[in-house]
């Protein structure tokens, strides 16, 4: 079994679910501890932190990843055991193999061999992991970024290990991600008896025109770099659940994801522009949970990791911002270059996860290659 197999199979036999750590970190930090790293635990609240590094000044070149993983589902629905690694057709199932413990291990056995093979290299290469990617992430990279600003600690460059692929390893990177802006509407009628209307206000009917122009509406065309905002709706909830009440109130919870032609406060204000046009009595409370960012054509992170899943495909990667959020909307307000490129994502989240043996097995000389590059 090859060392960052082995490793996969050590980080997904701990249930680390969010936040829970289950002790993986402790096993990275020893080993890259070993391997002559400065390994720096920052604990806050229930979520283990780890900030390795190796080396001195810039740039710093850092790697990105995560320890927890999301929860199982009902077990008995997987063909083996979700914390027992287990190996069928060329591929490790668990959960996490995918996300993002396969990554992870890739990562310490590259940095492992970079610094064997590169002890004088110049710069910083660094590891940061979180237990908290997974859940609401306060604890996590974001309160570590936000010790690192208070301390001058900088990262110029970041690989995030997030999975990235469609079909094989190097054959999609991410080159930036839109932001999520959420909303909880509250929108306020009068409970009353369904026989007697015009003695009550249904915040249903009221909201239902609005719902439909939100629906419709187009937000903006998008970009070369993003794709155009789109807006869901994800819950709807009203009602007492007697079906001769009229509801005094209706929650409705909204999510935009947006690329950078619409700022966040541009788009609150057309919602309640919309619900003031309908006449629609409500309130919002939103939360950002980041804006969108962009690693731009020419920057030298993202031309490293081109050249580097070229050399390992022959072929271009395609480059894209889709998807959901990974924790580098934390780690670009630094001013940090920020590509993430990682295994195929088809089984992320899934019962039986999955990761090919081959691309995991190849993942770390991709990452040692980018390292390569980026100190040449």
């Amino acid at each position: 079994m090859s060392d960052v197999l082995d490793l996969a199979c050590e980080l997904i036999r701990r249930p680390s679910v969010t936040p829970s750590d289950k002790g993986c970190q402790a096993l990275i930090s020893a080993r890259l501890a070993a391997a002559g790293f400065t390994c720096r635990h920052m604990r806050f609240g229930e979520v283990d932190n780890l900030w390795a590094t190796h080396g001195a000044g810039g740039p710093v070149l850092a790697f990105l990843g995560h320890t927890d993983v999301v929860p199982t589902g009902p077990e008995g629905s997987w063909t083996s055991p979700p914390f027992e690694p287990a190996l069928r057709g060329g591929r490790l199932f668990g959960r996490g193999a995918a996300d993002m413990k396969g990554s992870v291990a890739a990562m310490v056995v590259a940095l492992e061999d970079f610094v064997r093979a590169h002890p004088d290299h110049p710069g910083t290469v660094a590891l940061l992991i979180t237990s908290d990617e997974e859940g609401v992430a306060t604890d996590g990279v974001k309160r570590v970024v936000e010790t690192f600003l208070a301390e001058g600690v900088r990262i110029d460059h970041c690989v995030v290990g997030e999975p990235s692929a469609k079909t094989t390893l190097g054959d999609l990177i991410r080159v930036g991600r839109r932001g999520s802006l959420s909303g909880t509407l509250h929108v306020r009628g009068m409970q009353g008896h369904v026989a007697y209307p015009d003695k009550a206000l249904n915040p249903i009917h009221a909201f239902a025109p609005a719902l439909t122009e939100l629906a419709a509406q187009c937000w903006d065309e998008g970009n070369e770099d993003f794709p155009p905002t789109s807006f869901q709706v994800s819950n709807i909830n009203s009602g007492t659940g007697a079906n001769n009440v009229i509801p005094g109130e209706l929650v409705a919870l909204v999510n935009f994801r947006y690329g950078t032609v619409s700022a966040a406060a541009d788009l609150q204000a057309r919602v309640q522009a919309i619900l003031a046009r309908h006449g629609v009595d409500a309130s919002i409370e939103w939360s950002t949970s980041g804006a969108p960012f962009l690693t731009p054509v020419g920057g030298r992170l993202r031309e490293v990791v081109v050249d580097a899943c070229r050399a390992l495909r022959g072929e271009e990667p395609e480059q894209s911002t889709g998807g959901g959020t990974s924790d580098g909307r934390f780690i670009a307000p630094m001013g940090a270059e920020v590509v993430e490129v990682g295994p195929v994502n088809a089984t992320i989240h899934k019962v039986d996860e999955c990761v090919s043996v081959a691309d995991l097995e190849r993942l770390p000389s991709l990452y040692s290659d980018i390292m390569l590059r980026m100190f040449a």
